[in-house]
């Protein structure tokens, strides 16, 4: 093991476990983020306690993720799934919890805590104090981002987050930006210090996301095989835009009548955030829209079906409200699949505008529309963008992600254990 590189990492993850199955409740890009970064970090030889809150007395207090990578299920709270409005109340039994769990090993048992999200950064600052080491965060997303661009029937992020985030950014030791855009919002929103501040990309796992055969995909999921395929893939909720989807397919029939017994728009996750307090909101749109024979409601799937879902795809579409990278855009374009994304945050780095791609710079349905209809009218344009899709997610691995996390983590706890000078 190189000098200066930690032996083992306290990962912080409040408000999600990485058992979770991501695409429901607040499972999603960040599960998938901590259960690969730990994989990797712990078969290079740095083992990984995740940190959790148990959401119900059936868990283990241990469980073993992998080799090395053990999630701890910390009680804070009832056990039942509270929305993250809540979780602020729970944090300091969650903290005594995860103190209290440290404080039964020899002394210096963690190298490193490394908070996943805003809440979790708040238990990783008491930590750091308590336990004399670094502190890097990963906030995944950002509440003066999300409130500036406020999806409707959204509800705007609460004081408390605005300030707890602020607090977080002050006290980390190093800030992990997915991309540059959010490294950038990091500095002029929250006025993080600049050197303190890293850009690391996400990755994706490209041994199971890769191209397979489109008419298989379709065969194994019953799917057309000659139809035009749109699919949504992530949690049901106003963020997301899912209405989006369905409004711009309604577009497409009505300038297109012929497509309309070829049309599938697809939709894989469940409800999440305020999408909990309509989860039949889609249904009812898409009846609305005299589109119900149109739509699948698919639940959440283990990712070699997901895989299947993206390769059975015309386009994928993700026209997100805002984005701190943008996961399964890039898992589609790993697949081969065309993304159809919002012209927001980390999907400007995730999809590559006219070569893996389209970003859509508008909330407009129709343009949206008009995008998907060009695609379907021009199959050259369409295989030239799978290869694109396909060239651009080759450059995103979660072994490259790991590399640059172990040289940051490297660098902190060699600056923290440096004499400070008299």
């Amino acid at each position: 093991m190189p000098p200066g590189q930690p032996r083992r990492i306290a990962t912080v993850s409040v408000h999600t476990s990485p058992l979770e199955q991501p695409g429901t409740g607040d499972a999603g890009g960040l599960n998938v983020y901590v259960v690969e970064v730990a994989r990797r970090l712990a078969a290079r030889g740095v083992e990984v306690d995740i940190f959790t809150r148990a959401v119900s007395r059936d868990q283990p207090q241990v469980a073993e993720l992998a080799p090395g990578v053990l999630v701890r299920h910390l009680p804070a709270g009832p056990f039942e799934d509270l929305d993250k409005q809540d979780l602020p109340g729970q944090l300091c039994q969650f903290t005594f919890e995860l103190l209290r769990t440290e404080a039964a090993h020899a002394p210096g048992r963690y190298d490193l805590v490394h908070g996943h999200y805003w809440l979790s950064g708040q238990v990783g600052a008491v930590a750091k104090e308590r336990w004399g080491v670094p502190l890097v965060q990963s906030m995944h997303t950002l509440g003066k981002v999300k409130n500036a661009a406020l999806a409707t029937g959204d509800a705007a992020e609460p004081a408390v987050r605005l300030r707890g985030e602020a607090e977080v950014v002050a006290s980390a030791d190093r800030l992990v930006a997915n991309t540059e855009d959010e490294a950038r919002q990091l500095i002029d929103r929250y006025d993080a210090d600049p050197a303190r501040v890293a850009t690391i990309n996400p990755g994706v796992d490209l041994s199971l996301f890769r191209p397979g055969s489109q008419a298989e995909a379709r065969r194994q999921l019953g799917l057309p095989a000659d139809g035009v395929v749109l699919v949504f893939v992530g949690r049901v909720q106003p963020l997301k835009a899912p209405d989006v989807v369905l409004h711009a397919a309604a577009h497409l029939l009505r300038d297109e009548p012929g497509l309309a017994d070829r049309l599938t728009v697809a939709f894989v996750g469940g409800p999440s955030g305020t999408g909990r307090h309509d989860p039949d909101g889609l249904t009812e749109l898409a009846s609305q829209l005299g589109m119900g024979g149109q739509v699948r409601l698919e639940p959440p799937c283990p990712q070699p079906e997901l895989a299947q879902w993206y390769r059975a795809a015309t386009v994928v579409m993700v026209p997100s409200y805002s984005e701190s990278f943008g996961l399964v855009a890039m898992e589609a374009q790993a697949c081969g699949t065309p993304v159809v994304a919002a012209s927001v945050g980390g999907l400007r780095t995730a999809v590559r505008d006219g070569y893996s791609g389209v970003l859509v710079d508008s909330r407009d349905p129709g343009r949206y529309a008009r995008v998907v209809r060009d695609l379907i009218a021009s199959p050259a344009t369409l295989a030239r963008l799978r290869h694109g899709a396909r060239q651009h997610a080759s450059r995103f691995s979660w072994s490259a992600t790991v590399d640059s996390l172990l040289q940051l983590y490297t660098a902190v706890t060699t600056e923290a254990a440096a004499p400070v000078d008299a």
